[in-house]
């Protein structure tokens, strides 16, 4: 069963997963609490004009596709705290002139047959050590930052007006939010793609989220289960042949059905 980890490509993306696992959880538990799930969803889809810039200028994947979505999340940061009204349509636009961007400037990109399916669907297997490392850098950061600044985290997610009555920074905490989510987004895509990603951050803390009852477990609870995710979906796409990115969303979709069932059954049995 585990003698796909004989391979140093696998033992590679199995690392990369693990580190998504805990990014995602932290980042996720955010995400879900906040009720910035389309937000997220607009700077996974613009990130993709950062990867169309960085191929056509010939910049380093991670720094054109960094350096793009975060301009991109600091504008739907501004909009959804300046204009909540209207924050949904200027995401949607800029998440889809981000994707057409980078469409644009792929096909522009001379003498270069772009893998479309790599980066929206994720190429986990041709994860470098290189790329390992800078996510556990990236992963203990999101972890530092959130443990340093928990406190204001739990007051912006839950009572942003009480948390600024008692004089947090509130619209520096929640650009600091984005950008760090902007990150995550970036880091993720090489494991998931841009389509897949939000999956991933949003599908761990919607089944921990009734099981817990705080946020740092919620983040604990799930970066453990989308760890558990990406290691089931590594060993799916292994066995089956299959996409890895498609294979741990299915896990996770599979895992997130499973858990309404549950709770409708529990709902159901209590009522009897």
């Amino acid at each position: 069963m585990m003698d796909f980890l004989e391979f140093e490509f696998m033992r590679n993306a199995l690392a990369a997963g693990v580190l998504a696992g805990i990014i995602c959880g932290i980042m996720g538990s955010l995400v879900v609490v906040n009720r910035i799930v389309f937000l997220s969803g607009g700077v996974a889809h613009a990130a993709y004009g950062g990867i169309g810039m960085a191929l056509y200028f010939g910049w380093p994947y991670m720094a054109g596709a960094m350096g793009f979505s975060l301009a991109a999340a600091m504008v739907m940061a501004g909009v959804s705290v300046g204009a909540r009204g209207r924050s949904d349509t200027v995401i949607g636009v800029i998440w889809a002139v981000g994707m057409a961007l980078g469409v644009i400037l792929t096909d522009l990109t001379p003498g270069y047959n772009a893998d479309l399916m790599g980066y929206l669907f994720g190429s986990i297997l041709a994860v470098s050590q290189l790329d390992i490392l800078v996510m556990g850098g990236a992963t203990v950061l999101i972890a530092v930052l959130a443990f340093f600044y928990y406190p204001e985290l739990l007051a912006l997610s839950y009572d942003e007006e009480f948390a600024g009555i008692r004089g947090a920074p509130t619209r520096v905490l929640y650009f600091i939010m984005i950008a760090m989510l902007s990150a995550t987004v970036v880091l993720i895509i090489r494991v998931t793609g841009l389509i897949l990603v939000i999956a991933l951050l949003t599908i761990p803390p919607f089944i921990m989220e009734k099981r817990v009852k705080s946020l740092a477990g919620m983040m604990a609870g799930s970066s453990l289960l989308g760890a558990l995710f990406i290691v089931a979906g590594l060993w799916l796409s292994w066995t089956f042949n299959l996409t890895s990115g498609a294979a741990v969303i299915m896990v996770g979709g599979a895992a997130f059905f499973l858990s309404l069932a549950l709770e409708r059954a529990i709902l159901f049995i209590r009522k009897r």
